[in-house]
């Protein structure tokens, strides 16, 4: 059974690890608040506190990691826009050592335009300098088919 991180497992990431559940994977949701973990937990995935403006909260989340779905395309506020840029790329840097697969990127959102065409620039690029393999979640997260399509990216990352 392969594992899926979801970080920024609010709503929408519950959603999309109700969905993968289904589907036969196993999932960890990382939120930053207690509450946010104990809704994960709720939801029926494994919850774990992690910021991801605090890198090292995540990375001590992936050793039996498969797929990492960074939800952060409606990240706001200024630290936030970090995760679509320095945070991010530090991350895609890092997990060349580590035994993660595929990373989904969540390039839609209400998160500025420029952030998101950043972060998609970082994971391009990544992928293209160490072949780690990708998938940009355009989906509008409002929209009806957004868990569909971000399981089928999650999915699509390891050929399964």
């Amino acid at each position: 059974m392969a594992r899926a991180l979801i970080v920024g497992c609010g709503c929408r990431g519950r959603e999309l690890g109700a969905f993968l559940q289904s589907d036969g994977w196993s999932v960890r949701g990382t939120s930053r608040s207690s509450a946010g973990v104990d809704a994960i937990v709720a939801a029926g995935l494994e919850g774990v506190a992690a910021d991801p403006d605090r890198l090292d909260t995540v990375l001590d989340h992936i050793g039996d990691i498969a797929v990492i779905a960074w939800l952060m395309g409606s990240a706001s506020g200024e630290p936030a826009s970090a995760v679509n840029g320095e945070r991010l790329e530090s991350l895609m840097i890092r997990l060349v050592d580590t035994p993660v697969r595929g990373f989904v990127y969540e390039a839609a959102g209400s998160a500025p335009a420029a952030e998101l065409r950043r972060g998609t620039s970082i994971v391009e690029a990544a992928a293209e300098r160490w072949r780690i393999p990708v998938a940009l979640l355009r989906a509008e997260p409002r929209e009806s088919g957004w868990n569909v399509a971000a399981a089928d990216a999650v999915s699509s990352v390891i050929g399964s």
